[in-house]
């Protein structure tokens, strides 16, 4: 392979609904610019991209997949993806290192919900989009309903550039209002026939030529002059209105394929090397630290690796983009994301889903991939030596969906949790959480079939059998009210014994409480001098303040690091349900010590046993995590959405519309989520979906909690 210069490379992100026929295009593509001798499918399990075997035994795509095509003298690298939102990892990656969008329309759907969802994220990072309505030889092909649905979702910058002569089981004939042009296929697809455009449809394609040039010249001041001048636009000035205006954003062109035939393949990348934004026309990235980084050939050699994957006969894959300066085969970089871990670049390759060509060089802008790094993860910076950039790891949407898992045999233990950190890093958005609070491993993804998916691999590939179960919440125990106690520690059995008293009084905690030097019990009045304040963050959240009220010296100061050691462990284990306890003031204002039996063993545990007893006399009550929920839903499925929130304990905190859609802001118990994501596609047919992200602690009501301790108080029980 010849090495391509900066502007001579372009990527892409094959974009779309799950059915839309993105493995299919990417085997047309191939083919025709000779990079396989003949088009897999995905009924035959033999295509380029979808080549897992977890993609085979289920028939959609899992993971992304980069593709190189050679056109035009052009290097087209486009980055296939999943259609499912389960696995929307695959998009945000590509999205993130591609410059444009082809946003695939299945003919017989129009846009769908997961088209929506795609298109967001091209928003939020500004990629240019091109439609490709597909499938326009199926029987239900229906081209008119979904350039409709395109301008009613997406608006007026939606530009047809391509219409079909004959859309259905005939197919076989493209008008192009670019080239004012027919483009006829013979059955077996491939190179066209180029005719002119028969009397019938001149007026339509007339209108739609005119519209285009409009449209290509409201991109530029200098078009628009020329337009006015000359009353039109030829092609190749239309091609640089179409240029500017797709990285704009202000054109979003819309192109005609049946993928399965190869019909209007060959056009399509036509465009893409003749008109679509090449890397060095597009915004340069930024690192960490706000420094433009411009795709520079001659710059300080920087490559971003922005995917992993494990592959069969070859270990680890990582996957780069070449942000500055050029990679040659057997260059030492070094990770700045990672210590400044030296790699050797032993290996580079251009990659073809699982075909690989090895090549010498890449230059900046290009994608390839390398093997066997070993301090280099997903998310890393390498750099040559003397340069310092860090690009930013990429940002994934919060999980939606958790369980806990464990392994059906306890010996598969540890080869489960190796498994799970590469599952980790061959996808982000599947979080692993080890949580020593609840005694649990915790899987979260995306969504229910994200983690199935994920179960299957393991037990299938891997030979791992699991079991998904309820994970554990995360429930914390705090007081209400001001509580005292003390508790003597005595123990003799021959020799030195153990020693210890403590009084304590513990009361609810706020940030910037005062404190309080009198206090009242059973009618008895309490003075305290604070001497000392220590604030403990705890890990968990919340705090806990211990006060040194010792007059006298009845506790010696070296005894009550002791004592806090002491409570801490019984913070670490509420006394009501075993969670971790929060927002306590604890003051320890008298005692006892012996001059020879008190040690600190003796006044951890008497410390220990005073604030258990203190704390379930103080108004004991268990929170829970509460998240804000955003849904975002079709306004005919508003009332049932809103229905199941409020069977869910939802707090309806506001509504409000936003691009086509009812917004619902609410705060709602981690408990009631359990399943929501699976719940809500059932509920609106799929074409709802949320965010969620933790928002804090609250009380439980107090049924719950009575339900909670019976549950514990049955739990210990049985242990």
């Amino acid at each position: 392979m010849k090495t391509y210069q900066t502007d001579q490379i372009k990527n892409i992100s094959l974009l779309g609904s799950s059915g839309s026929g993105k493995t299919t295009l990417v085997e047309a593509m191939l083919f025709e610019c000779g990079v396989i001798s003949r088009r897999g499918d995905i009924l035959s399990k033999n295509t380029v991209s979808d080549y897992n075997r977890a993609e085979h035994e289920y028939g959609y795509s899992i993971f992304s997949s980069v593709i190189y095509a050679e056109w035009l003298e052009k290097k087209l690298n486009i980055i296939d993806n999943p259609g499912s939102d389960d696995f929307i990892n695959g998009a945000i990656t590509s999205l993130n290192v591609t410059d444009t969008a082809i946003m695939l329309i299945n003919s017989t759907q129009g846009v769908e919900v997961g088209t929506e969802n795609l298109f967001r994220y091209t928003e939020q990072l500004r990629k240019p989009v091109i439609f490709v309505v597909n499938q326009l030889d199926h029987e239900k092909a229906n081209y008119d309903t979904s350039v409709e649905n395109i301008y009613e979702t997406f608006g007026k910058k939606a530009v047809v550039i391509q219409y079909p002569v004959n859309a259905g089981v005939d197919f076989n004939a493209v008008i192009d209002v670019l080239k004012m042009k027919m483009y006829q296929w013979k059955p077996e697809g491939g190179a066209p026939q180029i005719l002119d455009i028969p009397a019938g449809e001149k007026e339509k394609a007339d209108e739609l030529h005119n519209a285009l040039i409009e449209a290509a010249a409201a991109n530029d001041d200098g078009l628009m002059e020329l337009f006015f001048d000359k009353g039109s636009l030829d092609e190749e000035e239309m091609r640089q209105g179409i240029r500017i205006g797709l990285r704009k954003r202000d054109m979003f062109p819309i192109f005609c394929v049946a993928a399965g035939k190869d019909m209007g393949v060959r056009r399509l990348m036509e465009f893409l090397g003749n008109v679509v934004p090449s890397v060095s026309s597009m915004p340069a990235p930024k690192t960490s630290k706000d420094i433009e980084v411009v795709p520079d050939v001659n710059g300080s050699t920087s490559i971003f690796v922005f995917k992993t994957s494990i592959e069969p006969h070859l270990g680890e894959v990582s996957y780069f983009k070449v942000m500055s300066g050029k990679i040659i085969e057997g260059m030492d970089l070094y990770n700045t994301s990672n210590r400044d871990a030296k790699e050797r670049i032993s290996q580079l390759y251009c990659v073809a889903g699982n075909n690989r060509q090895k090549v010498t060089e890449l230059l900046a802008g290009d994608i390839g991939a390398t093997v066997k790094l070993k301090e280099t993860k997903t998310g890393h910076t390498l750099n040559v030596k003397g340069t310092d950039y860090v690009f930013e790891p990429i940002s994934y949407p919060n999980p939606k969906f958790r369980t806990a898992i464990k392994p059906v045999s306890e010996s598969d233990d540890e080869k489960m949790g190796e498994v799970l950190t590469r599952m980790h890093e061959e996808d982000p958005t599947i979080i692993v959480e080890y949580s020593k609070e609840l005694k649990q491993v915790i899987v979260h993804g995306q969504g229910e079939f994200h983690l199935n998916t994920m179960k299957w691999r393991m037990e299938n590939l891997d030979r791992i059998p699991t079991e998904f179960y309820s994970p554990k919440i995360p429930y914390r125990e705090t007081i209400t009210k001001q509580a005292r106690a003390d508790y003597r520690h005595k123990k003799q059995s021959g020799g030195a014994g153990q020693f210890g008293e403590v009084h304590m009084i513990i009361e609810p905690y706020y940030d910037g409480m005062p404190v309080s030097t009198t206090y009242k019990f059973n009618g008895q009045e309490f003075k305290i001098s604070v001497r000392d304040t220590e604030e403990v963050n705890l890990a968990w959240g919340g705090k806990l303040v211990f006060c040194n009220c010792i007059v006298g010296g009845s506790i010696d100061a070296r005894f009550l690091p002791a004592i806090l050691k002491g409570i801490m462990e019984k913070m670490e284990e509420g006394p009501l349900t075993g969670s971790y306890a929060r927002d306590i003031r604890v003051c320890i204002y008298d005692g006892k010590m012996h001059p020879v039996d008190s040690n600190e063993i003796s006044f951890k545990l008497a410390g220990r046993n005073a604030f258990r007893a203190a704390f379930k006399e103080a108004g004991p009550k268990i929170l829970e995590p509460v998240y804000d929920v955003e849904v975002r839903v079709p306004s005919d499925r508003m009332g049932d959405v809103m229905s199941d929130l409020q069977g869910r304990r939802a707090m309806i905190e506001g509504m409000s519309s936003e691009k086509g859609f009812e917004v619902i802001k609410a705060k709602v118990p981690l408990k009631e989520m359990n399943k929501y994501s699976t719940s809500l596609s059932s509920i609106t047919g799929g074409r709802a979906f949320y965010s969620m992200s933790f928002s804090k602690y609250e009380k439980v009501p107090p049924e719950i909690q009575e339900q909670l301790l019976a549950a514990y108080e049955a739990e210990q029980k049985e242990e």
